[in-house]
């Protein structure tokens, strides 16, 4: 499937869902929006391609607003576990061919799972690691985790390393540096002699007990 063709059903409006389907939109992405919720649905009617009121749970319903016409979905129904359930089946069941969920706890997070669910998000659980990441350590600018405990890390270079070379940093096993940000400039981090700046950002990418170990050196 070219990225071209790529087109999003997204179930339930609120606040994380409503996000989602506008950032999708806003990528150029075909993006249907559902919810039972008049007031939401009217809401991003101007924002994405199309927007329908109904419930989710009904699979008649969905296979009328033609949601099988979609490659992915998200299921975003909030606090009901039941109403997420039944959509995230019925989407399936009309031949959706990958499926997304929100889960508000671990709970849930495993019931999704066990139903088929392609992929459980914990907005919350996920958002929270983020922050401590960066309240953790000032330097870090930013962070994402890869999966199979890998991440990357935006490390902000302080002036006590302004021109050192990225080869003379103590930067430890498991860590590899990708590349280094100087403003809207990226420069490759395969070269060692390259020298870095105040206010640099080293793009790193591995394993969080590594990175924590080098971020708290730097």
């Amino acid at each position: 499937m070219s990225r071209e063709n790529r087109n999003f059903v997204v179930v339930g409006l609120g606040s994380f869902g409503s996000v989602v389907a506008a950032e999708l939109a806003r990528f150029g992405n075909r993006v249907l929006g559902i919810d039972n919720d008049e007031r939401r649905v009217s809401a991003m009617a101007e924002t994405l391609s199309s927007v329908v009121i109904l419930d989710a749970t009904d699979e008649g319903a969905l296979r009328e607003a033609g949601a099988y016409q979609y490659d992915v979905a998200l299921v975003s129904i909030g606090n009901d576990l039941e109403a997420s359930i039944l959509a995230a089946m019925n989407l399936r069941l009309i031949g959706v061919e990958t499926i997304w969920a929100k889960a508000e706890n671990r709970t849930q997070h495993r019931i999704l799972s066990k139903i088929g669910v392609d992929r459980v998000i914990l907005p919350a659980l996920e958002m929270g690691r983020h922050t401590a990441q960066m309240l953790n350590n000032p330097a870090v600018q930013d962070y994402v985790a890869l999966g199979n405990g890998f991440s990357v890390v935006n490390l902000l270079i302080p002036k006590r390393l302004a021109g050192k070379a990225i080869g003379d940093l103590a930067i430890g096993e498991g860590v590899r540096v990708l590349g280094v940000m100087r403003g809207t400039e990226y420069f490759s981090g395969q070269d060692e002699g390259y020298l870095l700046k105040e206010a640099d950002r080293m793009l790193l990418l591995g394993k969080r007990p590594e990175l924590t170990a080098f971020g708290d050196r730097l």
